[in-house]
């Protein structure tokens, strides 16, 4: 039973001689320090941090704010056949243009968009030239 000793109890024995701390360590080969990878919990909130969930989808009485009655509002009414809308910010284009054909009853050519700089979005809504522009402000309201 004296015999060769086996490939494993050789191991053990270089490592046990030379002791357990002779791993060389790796050099770090880019100047970029990368924060080493933890262990990251779900969370478990005690209580909602939120009393009001999300709003989730825009509908055609929320988009429209509130139509725009200044003097360069009515004179773009007037000249370009176009109205003009305070709209949801997170309304875009194509919702902007199906919701004012439902709502007004009207056909629209084009609608160009801009964040103004208090952060609310204004609509300017080119309507068809089958359409008088005036007469559709005054059954809205504006003039």
């Amino acid at each position: 039973m004296a015999g060769k000793p086996k490939p494993d109890a050789k191991k053990t024995s270089k490592v046990l001689k030379k002791g357990l701390h002779q791993r060389k360590h790796k050099k770090w080969t880019t100047v970029r320090f990368r924060r080493p990878e933890t262990k990251v919990l779900p969370r478990k909130p005690k209580y909602a941090r939120t009393s009001v969930a999300g709003k989730t989808r825009l509908d055609k009485f929320s988009t429209f704010l509130q139509p725009l009655a200044t003097e360069k509002a009515l004179k773009i009414i007037e000249t370009f056949n176009t109205l003009v809308f305070l709209v949801d910010p997170h309304a875009d284009k194509k919702q902007i243009k199906k919701y004012a054909e439902q709502l007004y009853n009207i056909k629209v050519t084009k609608v160009n968009t801009l964040i103004r700089p208090d952060g609310k979005k204004k609509a300017f809504i080119k309507i068809s030239p089958e359409y008088e522009g005036v007469d559709i402000a005054n059954k809205i309201g504006i003039i």
